[in-house]
């Protein structure tokens, strides 16, 4: 798995493939591999795009 790091921009919409029950969150910034994302029952959570894909909602 190699995701395009330039895919992930602020203001869009994901999901956490391995935590469905923290809902949709909004990236909120992305520095190299590392978006930083605000879920609606989670908060804020920090995820390294090198080892988690995320399911982007379009």
């Amino acid at each position: 798995m190699t995701p395009n790091f330039s895919f992930y921009e602020p203001g869009q919409f994901v999901t956490h493939p391995q935590c469905p029950e923290w809902g949709v969150g909004q990236i909120q910034s992305v520095v190299g591999q590392r978006v930083t994302i605000n879920f609606e029952n989670q908060g804020k959570v920090l995820v390294n795009t090198a080892l988690i894909e995320l399911i982007v909602i379009e």
